[in-house]
């Protein structure tokens, strides 16, 4: 499994790697919008729940979602192009290995983009100079808990992007998606069960916002995200299974 998530990232570390180089900007650029709506001085407290909060509609709503699309088309790019996926599976792995090592790829760059998020929000804090301790407990679990609320959005992108061999239709398909997620968001029904919109609710901290399914206890938007991964892992699993290349 190692050699073949080796395999993975010499097939993908030219793209994957400009793209988290991507991202780190492009989350720089919301600590700026940040900057610019707290004004704070120089001697107050850091509000970081608030900006945290900021961020999670921000980069929660867009960019994670986006780039989730974008790590699953990635690794299943070349494989798509000269009979990819035959001399793949020709070599003595089996489709579950291949399926699986691909899902964790993309949720080990999930994680990495996570992990740049924090890093810029606590740099944020450091930039602006401001007082106060770090609420650890908080950041952690808006960091974790986006990740673990991505990975059905992973499952689902990754089914899509191997059975299409187009690698811009299943990101249009998800850029098609994640747009409306603030409308979504406004649907305490709704929003829970939209894939795109998990990240975003898993990153908020309880009691920052106060509308649509803001309010949802972590319980149950977690057993949304448990059954959602395992419904869209087990279809995209079956179909790949049954594909023939």
């Amino acid at each position: 499994m190692l050699r073949m998530i080796r395999s993975e990232w010499l097939k993908t570390r030219r793209l994957a790697k400009w793209l988290l180089l991507g991202a780190a900007p492009g989350s720089a650029i919301l600590t700026v919008l940040f900057g610019l709506s707290l004004d704070i001085g120089a001697t107050a407290d850091f509000p970081w729940k608030e900006a945290l909060a900021l961020g999670a509609v921000l980069y929660g709503s867009l960019l994670l979602p986006l780039l989730t699309g974008v790590y699953a088309a990635i690794v299943c790019r070349y494989e798509h192009f000269g009979g990819g996926w035959k001399q793949l599976l020709a070599l003595p792995v089996s489709r579950t290995q291949v399926y699986m090592v691909k899902l964790a790829y993309v949720a080990g760059l999930i994680a990495f983009t996570q992990v740049l998020f924090l890093a810029l929000l606590l740099l944020l804090g450091a930039m602006k100079g401001g007082t106060g301790s770090i609420p650890w407990a908080t950041m952690l679990s808006a960091a974790c808990g986006g990740w673990i609320a991505s990975l059905p959005l992973a499952a689902l992108q990754l089914a899509v992007s191997s059975a299409w061999t187009s690698f811009a239709a299943p990101l249009a398909v998800n850029v098609a998606f994640t747009l409306p997620n603030m409308l979504v968001a406004n649907s305490e029904t709704y929003a829970p069960y939209y894939p795109w919109l998990q990240p975003m609710l898993a990153m908020t901290p309880g009691n920052a916002y106060q509308f649509g399914a803001f309010g949802l206890s972590p319980l149950s938007l977690y057993a949304v995200v448990f059954g959602s991964f395992v419904l869209f892992l087990g279809a995209g699993w079956g179909a790949f299974f049954r594909r023939s290349f």
